[in-house]
């Protein structure tokens, strides 16, 4: 089988289309998130903490150009961020496994053909044997 072949099989799965879908939702949702923290909350915050603005918080280690600059306080943000999302991914999944769960109590099982009793059965085995 040819290499192209193979990977056309492979990117026309259904598994690996939704996956690309998810991928891109994800990011425009990453997107809003982002705008939701840095221009919605983060201020808010800043303002509560006597007019902080966390993207410029930072601690410099060393003189010069050669100086380190850690930015904690886009670690902050983006801190906030990710904890945003995964809420907002496990509400999702929940929300999901929820609708899940009432479509498998609301499909009933389909009854099996009534069988013969235990009973029935040891009943039918002693008089096989009593012919016998």
């Amino acid at each position: 089988m040819g290499f192209i072949k193979e990977f056309k099989e492979f990117a026309m799965k259904g598994n690996v289309l939704d996956m690309a879908v998810g991928v891109i939702i994800g990011g425009a949702f990453g997107k809003i998130v982002s705008s939701l923290v840095d221009d919605v909350l983060m201020p808010l915050v800043g303002m509560v903490t006597g007019n902080v603005d966390f993207t410029s918080l930072a601690f410099q280690i060393g003189e010069g150009e050669g100086a380190a600059v850690l930015k904690y306080g886009n670690f902050i943000q983006n801190t906030v961020d990710f904890i945003i999302v995964a809420f907002c991914i496990f509400m999702m999944l929940k929300g999901i496994n929820k609708l899940n769960r009432k479509k498998e109590e609301a499909a009933p099982e389909p009854e099996a053909p009534a069988g013969p009793t235990q009973e029935e059965l040891l009943a039918e085995i002693r008089d096989l044997l009593k012919n016998k």
